[in-house]
């Protein structure tokens, strides 16, 4: 389970359930189960890597049912999208997304999680016509194997 400060699994349960109350939204054990491997996978994921995970966990689910109960997730606040580079769109549970900014080497892709206070940006900044709710930071560049590589070269 993802460790989090902000969201037991328990309350993204309700969080779940009373967006599908409100929405008169069928609650289905589909959801629930693929919130609860949400839950248990660590860091970010794709659709396939989700689909896949549910799978493994002996719960047959389609591609189709996964990818819509990801935009309902993300309609109910418990799941934001990433797009890394023009090729990659991962998820991860909003809660964890609040703790740490993203640094992407530009040469080969990787992503890492960065945790450290000496990035702030105000979440409570006034902008006109506009309530922000959370943010996400993304620092490109590159990474150490990269750079590593590109000394070799030369």
């Amino acid at each position: 389970m993802v460790n989090t400060d902000v969201y037991s699994a328990d309350k993204m349960r309700e969080i779940l359930t009373a967006y599908l109350e409100k929405k008169a939204f069928r609650k289905t054990i589909e959801r629930y189960t693929i919130l609860e491997c949400i839950c248990c996978m660590p860091g970010h994921f794709d659709v396939e890597t989700l689909r896949k995970y549910v799978t493994e966990n002996h719960f047959r689910v389609s591609l189709a049912a996964v990818y819509n109960t990801i935009e309902l997730l993300m309609d109910a606040g418990l799941v934001v999208r990433h797009q890394f580079s023009s090729r990659t769109v991962q998820y991860e549970l909003k809660c964890a997304a609040l703790t740490h900014h993203h640094v992407i080497c530009s040469y080969c892709g990787s992503v890492s999680e960065v945790k450290t206070e000496k990035v702030k940006i105000a979440t409570d900044c006034k902008i006109p016509k506009f309530t922000p709710e959370y943010y996400s930071l993304y620092i490109y560049g590159m990474c150490s194997k990269c750079k590593f590589r590109e000394k070799i070269q030369l």
